[in-house]
């Protein structure tokens, strides 16, 4: 390679290289730093709210403990009211009390109407308030923060990261790599005779793309008054967490603990309250934990930028080759690029050629290289599943759904509260779920899992009864004679779709649907609620609530003998406390019974799934039973 060209790349990267690292200074020492907790004490912090805590505790982050935690104030303030009549947390509803409240402000304001426009009668459960539409999610989640931070910076606890003397620095500084970039073009055009003229173009947008990225917002910092506040509410968290039981109480129980409830959320010493309650579409990014005996969040990165990750070796070593055979093609007949090219652009087409050549050499070198590490290298590690979500899917056509390929899968091994999903085969992730403690081994530079084995559940999987045996229920039946014979076809006179309407149905799925004139076929024709639609089969009746999209929510209910059958297949699942007799659910899946009627809930669409509102509905059918 020329040297010639050796020395003005290295006089452009010079430049740059500089003010990257005068960016990098900034970011150093404008970073949030860590308060010193006084000793313990119940007495509150100051007059800060809820959500502004939250922020100022969390390093000058915001998580979705300031909405929860608002939530939770309001119904200290009792403008809103918890109920929880089982022992369940997720049965929880909530109760608007006040119509039209006065003296909240623009976020407390923003939480309290969209209660009340959830509400129905003045009720809403819990579980009912999670956003179902990722864009919704997002522009209500920017404009409350928005809101917290106005407030914080209003208190004079905050202030933007970079502020407009470090902004300005910056972007004056961006002038030394944007002459550097002009001069290095300016030496190559006079020396290949280039046009002249396309480096001061160069130059310019070079300022232009720094000062982008030196004004963009980086989030929140400290300040002398924040930092005085934080030490106060954080010798709170220090009191609450020290308290046997504190971590454990429900929502509901703020009517005991007024607002000691909803500040202990802010601070982060409130587990249940944070597991129950989702205002937005689930932080898969920070995730509560309980591996190695306490309870903590953890940070969860999901790569996105380098194409390594979840890559098969194979593959990867194959790409890498290719790549070093172009870099070699590229070398040896780089001469027929000039003899098609006008003279007036031949400087130009050399400088592209040595890019050319110099991008697929590195790549590929670079990606054999890690390729081969990481196949000899192979990485053993054992923790708790905290997240597991569809990634890539394969599609089949388009009448079919598309088949998962890889799952995210965030496991907390309890070395630091930080962690990177692995890249998980779905076949694999199948075999775990969400809690399970598993011991997976893995390739670490793609982060692509090889196996996986579950070494405890996530919950007792079965109680006395779980043991009961299929082959037991048939022997009892059979000894039992004709009265259970008959009893077990006997056809119900309880209808699935008088259990459950389309409006509730909808709300699990989050979409309008309608009742299909024949279960489980989507083209049977419309239907109300009621006992419209649906099919029975002897003791079994159905019902389906279908989607414009094709995805439903199927309703089954058994009742004799027959579901003594249903109940001892489901009795595998995660038992559901407070909802009949008893009550099991696991992914897209709620079973019930009470007496000798059992009803399953079972939604079947390949979006995400929200288990608590099955249950929740689920709750609702069981208490409808005649």
């Amino acid at each position: 390679m020329d040297p010639q060209f050796l020395v003005e790349a290295a006089i452009a990267l010079a430049g740059l290289g500089a003010w990257l690292a005068a960016f990098g200074g900034a970011l150093f020492v404008t970073r949030p730093r860590p308060v010193a907790a006084p000793p313990p004490t119940q007495d509150f912090g100051g007059s800060e709210s809820p959500a502004v805590v939250s922020m100022i505790t969390g390093r000058w982050e915001l998580t979705e403990d300031a909405a929860e935690s608002t939530l939770i104030d309001l119904a200290a303030r009792r403008v809103l009211e918890f109920r929880q009549p089982g022992n369940d947390p997720l049965q929880t509803t909530v109760h608007v009390r006040e119509a039209a409240p006065s003296g909240l402000n623009a976020y407390e304001t923003m939480i309290f109407e969209r209660i009340k426009a959830l509400a129905m009668g003045g009720m809403v459960p819990l579980t009912a308030l999670t956003f179902r539409d990722e864009a919704q999610a997002a522009g209500w989640t920017k404009r409350l923060n928005a809101a917290i931070v106005a407030d914080a910076r209003s208190r004079g606890l905050s202030q933007r990261r970079f502020s407009k003397p470090v902004v300005t620095a910056l972007s004056v500084f961006a002038l030394v790599p944007a002459f550097a970039l002009t001069l290095a073009a300016l030496l190559y055009n006079r020396r290949t005779g280039g046009d002249s003229g396309v480096s001061f173009v160069l130059g310019i947008f070079m300022w232009f793309a720094l000062f982008y990225v030196a004004g963009k917002s980086r989030g929140e910092r400290d300040t002398p008054a924040g930092r005085q506040a934080a030490a106060r509410w954080l010798g709170l968290k220090a009191y609450l967490r020290a308290h046997e039981s504190f971590a454990d109480l429900p929502p509901a129980a703020v009517t005991v603990w007024d607002r000691y409830l909803s500040y202990g959320d802010a601070v982060g010493a409130t587990r249940v309250c944070a597991a129950v309650i989702d205002l937005g579409m689930g932080n898969r990014n920070k995730v509560w934990s309980s591996f190695g005996g306490t309870w903590h969040r953890v940070k969860v990165k999901y790569p996105s930028v380098f194409p390594r990750y979840g890559q098969k070796a194979l593959r990867l070593a194959l790409k890498s080759v290719a790549a070093l055979v172009i870099a070699a093609l590229i070398t040896r007949y780089n001469a027929i690029a000039f003899d098609f090219a006008p003279d007036s652009v031949t400087s130009w087409v050399a400088l592209a050629v040595r890019i050319l050549i110099l991008w697929p050499l590195l790549y590929g070198g670079y990606t054999l290289l890690g390729t081969l590490v990481d196949v000899l290298t192979p990485v053993t590690v054992t923790g708790e599943v905290l997240w597991l979500q569809t990634w890539k899917t394969r599609s089949q056509g388009e009448d079919e759904p598309s088949i998962p390929v890889l799952h995210h899968l965030a496991v907390d091994a309890g070395v630091t509260d930080r962690t990177v999903a692995w890249a998980c085969p779905s076949e694999i992730a199948a075999k775990c779920d969400v809690g399970d403690i598993v011991t997976l081994t893995a390739r670490r530079w793609t982060r692509r899992v090889l196996s996986l084995q579950v070494d405890a559940g996530a919950r007792m999987r079965r109680q006395t009864y779980g043991d009961e045996k299929t082959d037991a229920l048939i022997l009892n039946a059979m000894n039992a004679g004709a009265p259970a014979l008959a009893t077990a076809v006997h056809p119900t006179t309880v209808t699935a779709s008088s259990l459950v309407t389309a409006e509730e149905a909808g709300r699990v799925l989050g979409r309008q649907v309608t009742l299909a004139g024949r279960g489980g076929d989507a083209d049977g024709g419309g239907g109300g609620g009621g006992g419209g639609g649906g099919v029975a089969i002897g003791p079994m009746t159905l019902a389906e609530y279908v989607a414009a999209d094709r995805s439903a929510l199927l309703v089954t209910v058994v009742t004799g003998t027959a579901a003594r059958f249903a109940i001892g297949t489901h009795r595998g699942g995660t038992p559901v406390p407070g909802v009949g007799e008893e009550a099991f659910a696991s992914g897209r899946w709620a079973v019930a019974r009470r007496g000798e009627t059992v009803i399953k809930l079972e939604q079947r669409t390949s979006g995400t799934i929200h288990q608590p509102y099955l249950v929740w509905l689920l709750g609702l059918a069981v208490a409808r039973l005649p």
